[in-house]
């Protein structure tokens, strides 16, 4: 067995290219997904044995990032962005499968493969945008709040889209009741959960606080955040999602910030650990070989994908450089979109090359959004004048 030796390597490899983009004044997500491509079985050099380890691992680190937002998010801020949520997410996501179309009929795709490159693109990396946000100390900016609700409405669509997918690949068709159905289920089993939670959860971390006793009240923490995204995961959701609720619901509590203040080691250390994975599943040869379709999907997701948010954020009232800071934050895509590659490969949509270029297109699109993040002042707050009526 090598996993010791292999987490070891991980780690040092973390550190060591970590200080030095710090050294170089880079975003430390940099130098993780560096240490990565060092130690990935696909370069030359030292290697680990088993990538697929530190997968499961990684998703620790997206569980206790997104438990920390909910933490630090409360119900009122987010609804004072339900609507671009709501509608404009959507009409984002819809605007990205046509543009996948579209250049696929430029370039003589099937139909099918522009529909699922379409779908790859619209769904940005919720753990890259939260880290960064973070890091720029912006997760509560208006920005920052309507960044956040679009990737998780995104996430959602994310559970819809894998169920479409493979349909397209089949002559039967895609299963619309059992897309239903997955909604509906869904929607049945969360809703309970979260009013049950909503009652129940502060009113147990107050009285376990009285206990004085820090460990117990991380512990139920932990205990509430695992519990609701493995509730999520069984129904088809997202860990992320559940993750996300069960912050919340802990936000309602007195003791959040301590307990966000708690969970913050652990968490950085998952949350490098999520970032040199995806270095590992990069293969630098495919950026040769493939580079024509690299390129197509590069370009639908930095150019493409920034003028639709743009367009979108801008038309429910926001300003343009709100608008422009949420463009520049959903121009990468990350592990949905991994999801979404590997669904659509199993379906006969995509081939290898579309599915090796969208690993290289992660590794693409989250470095030029880091650093053009980086080269972006500090967001404005602004209360939209988009408010419809129902």
């Amino acid at each position: 067995m090598f996993i010791f030796r292999d987490i070891t390597m991980v780690f040092a490899g973390a550190f060591l290219c970590a200080l030095l983009f710090w050294r170089l004044r880079q975003p430390l997500i940099l130098g993780y997904v560096f240490a990565g491509l060092i130690l990935s079985p696909l370069t030359p050099g030292p290697r680990i044995h088993d990538v697929h380890i530190f997968e499961i691992m990684a998703e620790v680190g997206v569980i206790l990032l997104m438990f920390s937002v909910g933490i630090e998010f409360s119900i009122p801020e987010l609804l004072r962005v339900k609507w671009v949520a709501l509608i404009g997410a959507p009409i984002g996501i819809a605007l990205s499968i046509g543009l996948g179309v579209a250049v696929g009929i430029l370039l003589g795709w099937p139909l099918f493969q522009g529909v699922a490159v379409g779908c790859i693109i619209s769904v940005a990396s919720t753990m890259v945008l939260m880290r960064l946000l973070m890091d720029r100390g912006e997760l509560d900016s208006d920005t920052g709040r309507v960044m956040v609700t679009l990737t998780l409405v995104e996430d959602l669509a994310v559970v819809i889209l894998t169920v479409l997918l493979p349909g397209l690949g089949s002559s039967s068709g895609a299963d619309y009741t059992q897309v239903l159905w997955k909604i509906g289920k869904a929607l049945l089993l969360v809703v309970p959960v979260v009013v049950a939670g909503w009652k129940i959860v502060p009113r147990l971390l107050a009285r376990v606080e009285r206990t004085c006793n820090d460990e117990i009240s991380l512990l139920l923490a932990l205990t509430v955040c695992l519990v609701i995204a493995a509730i999520t995961e069984a129904i088809g959701l997202s860990l992320a999602l559940g993750a996300f609720i069960g912050g919340l619901l802990l936000g309602n509590s007195d003791y959040a910030n301590k307990l966000a203040d708690k969970t913050l080691s652990i968490r950085d250390a998952f949350v490098a650990l999520f970032f040199v994975t995806i270095g590992m599943l990069i293969d630098p040869r495919t950026l040769i070989s493939g580079w024509r379709v690299l390129a197509v999907m590069v370009a639908l997701i930095l150019a493409g994908k920034f003028a639709i948010w743009f367009l979108v954020v801008r038309s429910f009232g926001y300003s343009a450089e709100t608008a422009l800071r949420v463009g520049v934050g959903l121009t990468q895509i990350g592990e949905f979109s991994f999801i979404l590659a590997q669904v659509s490969l199993q379906a006969g949509l995509i081939g290898t090359e579309v599915y090796n270029a969208t690993l290289a297109a992660s590794l693409i699109t989250i470095l030029a959004n880091a650093t053009l993040f980086r080269l972006m002042k500090a967001g404005p707050y602004e209360v939209p004048e988009f408010s419809p009526s129902l």
